[in-house]
This record gives structure tokens, C-alpha cells and sequence, in this order.
């Protein structure tokens, strides 16, 4: 089974918890209390998605965390590589050296490339628009078409 790091998914969470909230700034701990995800992994997680430039955050009285760009402009793989890295189902496609055995001759490797373009184009398809929104209704007929 492929899937995303509890990290990951918490970052899903808490930007779509940002996004149904547009009036003003978040704290991490109003976030906690509307996911249920606790309160230090939700700061965590926060500030990751500051460093990568999803979220604003501003302190005072009246600060905290909003969506640094509208939910249409957001798309589940911005979240996931602000919190993951780059988007690769393989540790041979970093760019780095891996510790797999058969690096040096494998005859699969080249073919990955395409794998995880593929795989970050289909994350990249769905916004944080979609997600704050109703059900994603075109995305299920999508996937129900492929099956």
C-alpha cells in the first residue's frame, strides 16, 4: 500500500481547516481543537507550512496563521512536498544516493521519472479549494472512469 506520512496528511487537514476559515488568523490552537490533531503536532506542522510559504503568520493579540495565497492556488501536492520534500515513490529519484543495492544497474530506474511526474500531476490537480469545498464530485467520476 502507498501512503502519505501521517505528517502529510496532517498538513492536508489543517490547510483545509485554514481554508474553510477566511475571515482572519488561525492559532495553532483553535486548529487542534477543529481537527482533532494535537496541538503540538499542529504547530509543527504550521510552522513547516510557514517556511514553505502556504501560510502567513503574524504575532501580537491579534495574530496568528491564514493561507498565504488563495485556496484555488494551493494544490495537495504544494502541501505535501512543504512538509514531505519532492513528490517520488522511490528513494532513487532525489537526486541523491540511495542506499538501494541496485542503483548502479537497475534497468527500472529510468522509467520512474515518468511514475512520479504522473503521481505529483494528479496531486497537483486537486486545490485546497477543493478540498475546503463540498465533496469532489468531478475528482470521484475521474477515478471511477479509470477503474
Amino acid at each position: 500500500m502507498l501512503r502519505l506520512t501521517n505528517l502529510a496528511d496532517y498538513a492536508v487537514v489543517v490547510m483545509a481547516a485554514a481554508a474553510r476559515c477566511p475571515a482572519g488568523p488561525l492559532s495553532a490552537a483553535v486548529v487542534a481543537t477543529r481537527t482533532s490533531i494535537p496541538a503540538p503536532t499542529v504547530a509543527k506542522v504550521m510552522g513547516l507550512l510557514t517556511r514553505a510559504g502556504l501560510l502567513a503568520s503574524s504575532r501580537g493579540v491579534a495574530g496568528g496563521f491564514r493561507l498565504a495565497r488563495t485556496p484555488a492556488a494551493i494544490s495537495v501536492a504544494d502541501i505535501v512536498e512543504a512538509v514531505e520534500g519532492p513528490i517520488a515513490l522511490t528513494n532513487c529519484q532525489h537526486g541523491e544516493v540511495s542506499a538501494c543495492a541496485l542503483e548502479g544497474s537497475c534497468a527500472v530506474r529510468p522509467h520512474w521519472g515518468p511514475i512520479n511526474l504522473a503521481v505529483r500531476a494528479a496531486l497537483a490537480a486537486v486545490t485546497l479549494a477543493d478540498l475546503a469545498g463540498p465533496v469532489m464530485a468531478r475528482h470521484v467520476d475521474v477515478l471511477e472512469g479509470a477503474a
